[in-house]
Protein backbone atom coordinates (compact mmCIF):
# COMPACT_ATOMS: atom_id res chain seq x y z
CA UNK A 1 0.00 0.00 0.00
CA UNK A 2 0.96 3.46 -0.44
CA UNK A 3 0.48 6.36 2.33
CA UNK A 4 0.28 10.08 0.75
CA UNK A 5 2.76 11.83 3.71
CA UNK A 6 3.33 15.22 3.89
CA UNK A 7 5.99 17.48 2.19
CA UNK A 8 7.45 17.61 5.49
CA UNK A 9 7.73 14.60 6.91
CA UNK A 10 8.87 13.42 3.67
CA UNK A 11 11.50 16.20 4.12
CA UNK A 12 12.87 15.25 6.84
CA UNK A 13 12.65 11.11 5.82
CA UNK A 14 14.59 12.19 2.79
CA UNK A 15 17.21 14.36 4.77
CA UNK A 16 17.89 11.54 7.16
CA UNK A 17 18.16 8.79 4.50
CA UNK A 18 20.79 11.11 2.57
CA UNK A 19 22.51 11.16 5.88
CA UNK A 20 22.82 7.21 6.60
CA UNK A 21 20.08 6.89 8.78
CA UNK A 22 16.63 5.11 8.81
CA UNK A 23 13.25 6.89 9.27
CA UNK A 24 9.53 6.12 8.88
CA UNK A 25 6.30 7.67 9.71
CA UNK A 26 5.12 5.85 12.83
CA UNK A 27 2.52 5.04 15.25
CA UNK A 28 -1.35 6.87 14.93
CA UNK A 29 -0.87 8.44 11.81
CA UNK A 30 0.05 4.86 9.77
CA UNK A 31 -3.20 3.75 11.44
CA UNK A 32 -5.47 6.06 10.49
CA UNK A 33 -4.02 6.37 6.84
CA UNK A 34 -4.46 2.67 6.72
CA UNK A 35 -8.23 3.35 7.58
CA UNK A 36 -8.42 6.13 5.29
CA UNK A 37 -8.62 8.50 8.00
CA UNK A 38 -7.10 11.60 7.29
CA UNK A 39 -4.14 12.34 9.73
CA UNK A 40 -3.51 15.42 11.95
CA UNK A 41 -0.20 14.64 13.72
CA UNK A 42 2.50 12.89 11.63
CA UNK A 43 5.46 11.00 14.00
CA UNK A 44 8.42 9.79 12.89
CA UNK A 45 10.85 7.39 14.03
CA UNK A 46 14.75 7.14 13.56
CA UNK A 47 18.14 5.20 13.85
CA UNK A 48 19.53 8.72 14.19
CA UNK A 49 20.31 9.39 18.05
CA UNK A 50 18.98 12.98 19.49
CA UNK A 51 22.45 14.84 18.95
CA UNK A 52 22.52 13.80 15.24
CA UNK A 53 19.18 14.68 14.52
CA UNK A 54 19.19 18.05 16.08
CA UNK A 55 22.77 18.64 13.92
CA UNK A 56 20.75 17.59 10.52
CA UNK A 57 17.85 20.03 11.21
CA UNK A 58 17.96 23.73 11.13
CA UNK A 59 15.06 24.45 13.66
CA UNK A 60 14.52 21.88 16.42
CA UNK A 61 13.38 21.62 19.99
CA UNK A 62 14.41 19.78 22.80
CA UNK A 63 10.81 17.64 23.68
CA UNK A 64 11.95 14.48 25.54
CA UNK A 65 15.83 14.53 24.81
CA UNK A 66 15.86 11.68 27.77
CA UNK A 67 13.55 9.56 25.62
CA UNK A 68 15.02 10.33 22.37
CA UNK A 69 12.66 12.93 21.01
CA UNK A 70 13.11 16.15 19.35
CA UNK A 71 10.49 18.21 17.82
CA UNK A 72 11.45 19.69 13.49
CA UNK A 73 10.29 22.27 12.69
CA UNK A 74 10.06 22.57 9.02
CA UNK A 75 10.03 26.08 6.33
CA UNK A 76 6.65 27.34 5.45
CA UNK A 77 6.82 25.94 1.74
CA UNK A 78 7.03 22.49 3.57
CA UNK A 79 3.92 22.99 5.00
CA UNK A 80 0.98 20.78 4.26
CA UNK A 81 -2.24 21.48 5.86
CA UNK A 82 -0.83 23.70 8.69
CA UNK A 83 1.56 21.21 9.51
CA UNK A 84 4.91 22.06 10.33
CA UNK A 85 6.55 20.55 12.96
CA UNK A 86 6.97 16.75 13.76
CA UNK A 87 8.11 15.07 16.71
CA UNK A 88 11.05 12.96 16.22
CA UNK A 89 12.00 10.00 18.24
CA UNK A 90 15.01 7.53 18.15
CA UNK A 91 14.42 3.93 18.13
CA UNK A 92 14.17 2.40 21.62
CA UNK A 93 13.52 -0.18 24.18
CA UNK A 94 11.88 0.51 27.34
CA UNK A 95 13.49 -0.05 30.58
CA UNK A 96 12.11 -1.32 33.74
CA UNK A 97 8.96 0.42 34.51
CA UNK A 98 8.89 1.00 38.41
CA UNK A 99 5.24 2.75 38.70
CA UNK A 100 3.18 1.61 36.54
CA UNK A 101 3.77 5.14 34.35
CA UNK A 102 6.74 5.41 32.63
CA UNK A 103 10.12 3.52 32.02
CA UNK A 104 13.07 3.98 34.76
CA UNK A 105 15.22 4.41 31.61
CA UNK A 106 15.32 3.42 28.15
CA UNK A 107 17.94 2.02 25.72
CA UNK A 108 18.03 3.84 22.05
CA UNK A 109 17.91 0.90 19.40
CA UNK A 110 18.84 0.43 16.19
CA UNK A 111 16.00 -1.68 14.67
CA UNK A 112 12.23 -0.31 13.87
CA UNK A 113 11.07 -4.01 14.76
CA UNK A 114 12.79 -3.20 18.15
CA UNK A 115 10.91 -0.06 18.50
CA UNK A 116 7.91 -1.24 17.73
CA UNK A 117 7.87 -4.31 19.77
CA UNK A 118 7.18 -1.57 22.96
CA UNK A 119 4.20 -0.03 21.60
CA UNK A 120 0.85 -0.82 23.10
CA UNK A 121 -1.92 -2.21 20.52
CA UNK A 122 -0.69 -4.03 17.60
CA UNK A 123 -2.62 -0.92 15.30
CA UNK A 124 -0.51 1.37 16.61
CA UNK A 125 2.70 -0.42 16.19
CA UNK A 126 3.44 -0.01 12.48
CA UNK A 127 5.65 2.16 10.29
CA UNK A 128 5.54 3.32 6.81
CA UNK A 129 8.33 4.62 4.69
CA UNK A 130 8.13 5.15 0.55
CA UNK A 131 11.22 3.36 0.43
CA UNK A 132 10.53 0.00 2.09
CA UNK A 133 6.56 0.52 2.02
CA UNK A 134 4.28 -0.61 5.44
CA UNK A 135 6.29 -2.35 8.21
CA UNK A 136 4.00 -4.49 10.07
CA UNK A 137 5.86 -7.14 12.13
CA UNK A 138 2.77 -7.95 15.05
CA UNK A 139 -0.66 -7.89 12.53
CA UNK A 140 -1.96 -4.54 12.97
CA UNK A 141 -3.12 -4.22 9.44
CA UNK A 142 -4.86 -7.83 9.98
CA UNK A 143 -6.25 -6.17 12.86
CA UNK A 144 -7.62 -3.18 11.80
CA UNK A 145 -9.28 -5.35 8.79
CA UNK A 146 -11.14 -7.30 11.61
CA UNK A 147 -11.63 -4.30 13.43
CA UNK A 148 -9.80 -5.42 16.93
CA UNK A 149 -7.81 -3.87 19.56
CA UNK A 150 -4.79 -6.61 20.99
CA UNK A 151 -2.38 -6.19 22.81
CA UNK A 152 1.75 -5.93 21.30
CA UNK A 153 2.86 -9.43 22.59
CA UNK A 154 1.74 -10.41 26.61
CA UNK A 155 -0.86 -7.72 27.41
CA UNK A 156 -0.24 -8.33 30.89
CA UNK A 157 2.92 -6.92 30.59
CA UNK A 158 2.51 -3.90 28.04
CA UNK A 159 -0.03 -2.88 30.79
CA UNK A 160 2.07 -3.50 33.88
CA UNK A 161 4.54 -1.03 32.18
CA UNK A 162 1.83 2.10 31.50
CA UNK A 163 -1.20 1.03 33.19
CA UNK A 164 -3.45 3.75 31.55
CA UNK A 165 -3.04 1.62 28.20
CA UNK A 166 -6.17 -0.55 30.03
CA UNK A 167 -8.55 2.37 29.03
CA UNK A 168 -6.97 3.68 25.97
CA UNK A 169 -7.73 -0.29 24.88
CA UNK A 170 -11.53 0.96 25.60
CA UNK A 171 -10.86 4.89 24.11
CA UNK A 172 -9.58 3.14 20.49
CA UNK A 173 -12.34 0.80 20.39
CA UNK A 174 -14.51 3.51 20.83
CA UNK A 175 -12.69 5.71 18.37
CA UNK A 176 -12.92 3.10 15.72
CA UNK A 177 -15.84 0.83 16.16
CA UNK A 178 -13.76 -2.18 16.95
CA UNK A 179 -14.04 -4.72 19.37
CA UNK A 180 -11.09 -5.78 21.65
CA UNK A 181 -9.13 -8.95 21.76
CA UNK A 182 -10.42 -11.45 24.79
CA UNK A 183 -7.20 -11.93 26.08
CA UNK A 184 -7.10 -8.22 26.22
CA UNK A 185 -10.07 -8.00 27.78
CA UNK A 186 -8.72 -10.49 30.50
CA UNK A 187 -5.88 -8.62 31.27
CA UNK A 188 -7.84 -5.17 31.35
CA UNK A 189 -9.75 -6.64 34.44
CA UNK A 190 -7.17 -8.30 36.05
CA UNK A 191 -4.95 -4.75 35.55
CA UNK A 192 -8.15 -2.64 36.14
CA UNK A 193 -7.28 -1.70 39.79
CA UNK A 194 -3.54 -0.52 38.37
CA UNK A 195 -5.35 2.61 37.48
CA UNK A 196 -5.37 4.16 40.65
CA UNK A 197 -1.46 4.82 39.63
CA UNK A 198 -2.15 7.11 36.84
CA UNK A 199 -2.35 10.87 37.33
CA UNK A 200 -5.72 12.28 36.96
CA UNK A 201 -5.14 14.43 34.00
CA UNK A 202 -4.07 11.66 32.24
CA UNK A 203 -6.90 9.58 33.02
CA UNK A 204 -9.30 13.10 32.31
CA UNK A 205 -7.53 13.01 28.96
CA UNK A 206 -8.60 9.28 27.63
CA UNK A 207 -12.14 9.57 29.39
CA UNK A 208 -13.25 12.61 27.53
CA UNK A 209 -11.68 11.06 24.26
CA UNK A 210 -14.07 8.19 24.95
CA UNK A 211 -16.96 10.26 25.69
CA UNK A 212 -16.54 12.36 22.86
CA UNK A 213 -16.10 9.54 20.38
CA UNK A 214 -18.43 8.15 17.57
CA UNK A 215 -19.36 5.28 20.25
CA UNK A 216 -19.68 6.71 23.86
CA UNK A 217 -21.58 3.96 24.61
CA UNK A 218 -18.42 2.01 25.65
CA UNK A 219 -18.43 4.06 28.74
CA UNK A 220 -20.56 0.78 29.48
CA UNK A 221 -17.83 -1.49 28.71
CA UNK A 222 -15.14 0.53 30.99
CA UNK A 223 -17.91 -0.23 33.38
CA UNK A 224 -17.92 -3.89 32.80
CA UNK A 225 -14.04 -4.09 32.63
CA UNK A 226 -14.10 -2.63 36.32
CA UNK A 227 -12.41 0.26 35.31
CA UNK A 228 -14.86 3.36 36.44
CA UNK A 229 -14.80 1.53 39.66
CA UNK A 230 -11.30 3.07 39.64
CA UNK A 231 -12.01 6.85 38.79
CA UNK A 232 -15.61 7.40 38.86
CA UNK A 233 -17.36 5.26 41.17
CA UNK A 234 -19.77 7.27 41.29
CA UNK A 235 -21.41 6.19 37.50
CA UNK A 236 -21.14 2.44 38.79
CA UNK A 237 -23.63 2.88 41.70
CA UNK A 238 -26.05 4.55 38.13
CA UNK A 239 -25.60 1.53 36.43
CA UNK A 240 -26.85 -0.63 39.46
CA UNK A 241 -29.99 1.64 40.56
CA UNK A 242 -32.84 0.40 39.05
CA UNK A 243 -35.68 3.25 37.87
CA UNK A 244 -39.13 1.42 38.28
CA UNK A 245 -41.01 4.97 37.50
CA UNK A 246 -43.57 5.11 34.47
CA UNK A 247 -41.58 7.24 32.56
CA UNK A 248 -38.33 5.70 32.72
CA UNK A 249 -37.38 2.33 30.51
CA UNK A 250 -33.98 1.54 32.01
CA UNK A 251 -31.09 1.65 34.95
CA UNK A 252 -30.31 5.58 35.81
CA UNK A 253 -26.87 4.36 34.41
CA UNK A 254 -28.35 2.59 30.93
CA UNK A 255 -30.41 5.91 30.65
CA UNK A 256 -27.06 7.98 30.88
CA UNK A 257 -25.48 5.65 28.44
CA UNK A 258 -28.73 6.23 25.85
CA UNK A 259 -28.33 10.56 27.02
CA UNK A 260 -24.49 9.99 25.89
CA UNK A 261 -25.33 8.62 22.72
CA UNK A 262 -28.06 11.63 22.03
CA UNK A 263 -26.05 14.78 22.41
CA UNK A 264 -23.36 16.28 20.43
CA UNK A 265 -19.65 15.06 21.27
CA UNK A 266 -18.62 18.63 22.91
CA UNK A 267 -16.81 18.06 25.82
CA UNK A 268 -19.12 19.68 28.11
CA UNK A 269 -22.10 18.41 26.42
CA UNK A 270 -20.93 14.81 27.15
CA UNK A 271 -20.26 15.25 30.44
CA UNK A 272 -23.27 16.90 31.30
CA UNK A 273 -25.05 13.97 29.82
CA UNK A 274 -22.36 11.85 31.82
CA UNK A 275 -23.30 13.42 35.43
CA UNK A 276 -27.32 14.94 35.00
CA UNK A 277 -28.77 12.23 37.02
CA UNK A 278 -25.44 11.88 38.91
CA UNK A 279 -26.88 11.00 42.33
CA UNK A 280 -30.35 9.57 41.80
CA UNK A 281 -28.66 6.87 43.79
CA UNK A 282 -28.41 8.85 46.27
CA UNK A 283 -32.15 10.42 46.68
CA UNK A 284 -33.59 7.58 45.57
CA UNK A 285 -36.83 6.74 47.31
CA UNK A 286 -40.03 3.89 46.56
CA UNK A 287 -43.26 4.97 47.46
CA UNK A 288 -46.14 2.39 48.86
CA UNK A 289 -47.43 1.53 45.03
CA UNK A 290 -43.57 0.93 44.51
CA UNK A 291 -42.71 3.58 42.34
CA UNK A 292 -39.10 5.13 42.33
CA UNK A 293 -38.65 8.59 42.62
CA UNK A 294 -35.77 10.73 42.84
CA UNK A 295 -36.83 14.09 44.09
CA UNK A 296 -34.00 17.41 43.90
CA UNK A 297 -31.02 14.73 42.40
CA UNK A 298 -30.68 17.99 40.29
CA UNK A 299 -29.45 20.11 42.73
CA UNK A 300 -27.55 17.56 44.72
CA UNK A 301 -25.92 16.28 41.50
CA UNK A 302 -24.98 19.71 40.59
CA UNK A 303 -22.74 20.23 43.36
CA UNK A 304 -21.59 15.79 42.69
CA UNK A 305 -20.67 17.04 39.30
CA UNK A 306 -18.64 19.94 40.59
CA UNK A 307 -16.65 17.66 42.90
CA UNK A 308 -15.95 15.06 40.10
CA UNK A 309 -14.88 17.27 37.66
CA UNK A 310 -12.69 18.81 40.03
CA UNK A 311 -11.49 15.26 41.12
CA UNK A 312 -10.53 14.80 36.95
CA UNK A 313 -8.54 18.21 36.73
CA UNK A 314 -10.86 20.02 34.98
CA UNK A 315 -10.57 24.28 34.29
CA UNK A 316 -13.05 25.87 36.24
CA UNK A 317 -15.28 26.82 32.91
CA UNK A 318 -15.87 23.75 32.05
CA UNK A 319 -16.88 23.21 36.00
CA UNK A 320 -19.22 25.92 35.87
CA UNK A 321 -21.27 25.41 32.53
CA UNK A 322 -21.49 21.43 33.49
CA UNK A 323 -22.49 21.92 36.95
CA UNK A 324 -24.95 24.54 35.96
CA UNK A 325 -26.47 22.59 33.01
CA UNK A 326 -26.98 19.58 35.67
CA UNK A 327 -28.70 21.92 38.31
CA UNK A 328 -31.28 22.96 35.22
CA UNK A 329 -31.46 19.98 33.11
CA UNK A 330 -34.89 19.27 34.42
CA UNK A 331 -36.52 22.44 34.13
CA UNK A 332 -40.02 21.92 32.04
CA UNK A 333 -40.54 18.88 33.95
CA UNK A 334 -44.03 18.95 36.10
CA UNK A 335 -46.69 21.66 36.00
CA UNK A 336 -46.60 23.99 32.52
CA UNK A 337 -44.08 26.88 32.93
CA UNK A 338 -45.29 30.42 32.38
CA UNK A 339 -43.48 33.51 30.93
CA UNK A 340 -42.16 34.52 34.46
CA UNK A 341 -41.64 31.11 36.11
CA UNK A 342 -39.14 30.83 32.14
CA UNK A 343 -37.63 34.65 33.25
CA UNK A 344 -36.43 33.40 36.43
CA UNK A 345 -35.24 29.96 35.01
CA UNK A 346 -33.38 31.73 31.67
CA UNK A 347 -31.77 34.52 34.45
CA UNK A 348 -30.47 31.32 36.93
CA UNK A 349 -29.73 29.35 33.87
CA UNK A 350 -27.92 31.94 31.54
CA UNK A 351 -29.53 32.93 28.28
CA UNK A 352 -26.41 31.87 26.64
CA UNK A 353 -26.78 28.17 28.01
CA UNK A 354 -29.94 27.97 26.76
CA UNK A 355 -29.35 25.77 23.62
CA UNK A 356 -26.82 23.44 25.77
CA UNK A 357 -30.05 23.14 28.31
CA UNK A 358 -32.36 22.17 24.68
CA UNK A 359 -29.87 19.78 23.94
CA UNK A 360 -29.56 17.91 27.04
CA UNK A 361 -33.05 18.05 27.57
CA UNK A 362 -33.67 16.56 24.35
CA UNK A 363 -31.45 13.89 25.16
CA UNK A 364 -32.69 13.25 28.31
CA UNK A 365 -36.31 12.93 26.82
CA UNK A 366 -34.94 9.92 24.09
CA UNK A 367 -33.11 8.25 27.11
CA UNK A 368 -36.50 8.04 28.70
CA UNK A 369 -39.59 5.80 28.25
CA UNK A 370 -42.81 6.57 25.77
CA UNK A 371 -45.22 7.16 28.81
CA UNK A 372 -46.39 10.54 28.35
CA UNK A 373 -43.74 11.63 25.75
CA UNK A 374 -46.66 14.01 23.51
CA UNK A 375 -47.44 16.02 26.97
CA UNK A 376 -43.68 15.99 26.89
CA UNK A 377 -42.62 17.38 24.18
CA UNK A 378 -45.85 20.09 24.28
CA UNK A 379 -44.15 20.95 27.08
CA UNK A 380 -40.56 21.65 25.60
CA UNK A 381 -42.30 23.06 22.25
CA UNK A 382 -44.03 25.75 24.69
CA UNK A 383 -40.63 26.36 26.32
CA UNK A 384 -39.19 27.08 23.32
CA UNK A 385 -41.96 29.40 22.34
CA UNK A 386 -42.38 31.48 25.71
CA UNK A 387 -37.89 31.80 25.07
CA UNK A 388 -38.64 33.18 21.77
CA UNK A 389 -40.93 35.50 22.60
CA UNK A 390 -38.62 36.57 25.52
CA UNK A 391 -35.61 37.53 23.75
CA UNK A 392 -37.46 38.71 20.83
CA UNK A 393 -38.76 41.49 23.24
CA UNK A 394 -35.74 41.94 25.07
CA UNK A 395 -37.13 41.34 28.84
CA UNK A 396 -34.16 42.01 31.11
CA UNK A 397 -32.63 38.64 32.51
CA UNK A 398 -29.53 39.95 33.91
CA UNK A 399 -28.58 42.69 36.55
CA UNK A 400 -26.74 44.46 33.92
CA UNK A 401 -29.62 44.76 31.76
CA UNK A 402 -31.72 46.96 34.17
CA UNK A 403 -32.59 50.07 33.56
CA UNK A 404 -30.88 51.77 37.19
CA UNK A 405 -27.31 50.82 37.87
CA UNK A 406 -25.71 50.74 41.30
CA UNK A 407 -24.91 54.34 40.67
CA UNK A 408 -28.13 55.68 39.96
CA UNK A 409 -29.09 53.96 42.82
CA UNK A 410 -26.64 55.55 44.94
CA UNK A 411 -27.43 58.98 43.67
CA UNK A 412 -30.84 58.44 44.86
CA UNK A 413 -29.68 57.93 48.07
CA UNK A 414 -29.07 54.31 48.43
CA UNK A 415 -26.55 53.36 50.60
CA UNK A 416 -22.98 51.46 48.83
CA UNK A 417 -22.96 48.29 50.25
CA UNK A 418 -25.36 45.39 51.47
CA UNK A 419 -28.16 47.59 51.47
CA UNK A 420 -27.51 48.84 47.42
CA UNK A 421 -27.31 44.58 46.65
CA UNK A 422 -30.35 44.36 48.39
CA UNK A 423 -32.03 47.09 46.21
CA UNK A 424 -30.70 46.13 43.02
CA UNK A 425 -32.03 42.21 43.75
CA UNK A 426 -35.34 43.48 44.37
CA UNK A 427 -35.39 45.63 41.82
CA UNK A 428 -34.79 43.10 39.38
CA UNK A 429 -37.10 40.04 40.99
CA UNK A 430 -39.59 42.62 39.99
CA UNK A 431 -38.58 43.34 36.81
CA UNK A 432 -38.48 39.49 35.89
CA UNK A 433 -42.22 39.29 37.20
CA UNK A 434 -43.15 42.23 35.36
CA UNK A 435 -40.68 43.07 32.16
CA UNK A 436 -42.72 46.52 32.15
CA UNK A 437 -40.76 48.33 35.30
CA UNK A 438 -37.66 48.06 33.46
CA UNK A 439 -37.99 51.68 32.98
CA UNK A 440 -35.96 54.38 34.33
CA UNK A 441 -39.02 56.31 35.48
CA UNK A 442 -40.89 53.18 36.87
CA UNK A 443 -37.28 52.18 38.49
CA UNK A 444 -36.48 55.34 40.04
CA UNK A 445 -40.57 55.60 41.51
CA UNK A 446 -40.31 52.17 43.35
CA UNK A 447 -36.50 53.27 44.80
CA UNK A 448 -38.05 56.45 46.08
CA UNK A 449 -41.20 54.47 47.67
CA UNK A 450 -38.92 52.12 49.27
Amino acid sequence: MRIEIPKGAKFILDSLNEAGFTGYVVGGCVRDACLGIKPHDWDITTSARPEQVKALFRKTIDTGLKHGTVTVLTDRNLSTDGISSFEVTTYRLDGEYEDHRRPAQVTFADRIEDDLSRRDFTINAMAYSETEGLVDCFGGQEDLSKGVVRCVGNPDERFSEDALRILRAVRFAAKLGFSIDEATIESIKSHAEDLRFISAERIREELTKLLCSPHPEMIRNAYEYGLTKVFLPEFDKCMETAQNNPYHRYSVGEHTIKVLENIPPEVHLRYTALLHDIDKPTVKTTDKNGIDHFYGHAGVGAETAADILKRLKFDNDTIRRVSRLVKWHDFGVGPMPNEKTMRRFLAKLGPDNYEDYLAIKRADMAGQSDYRADEKQAVLKEIMKMHDSIMSRGDCLSLKELALSGNDLMKLGIPEGRKLGECLQKLFDMVLSDPSLNTRDKLTEIVKNI
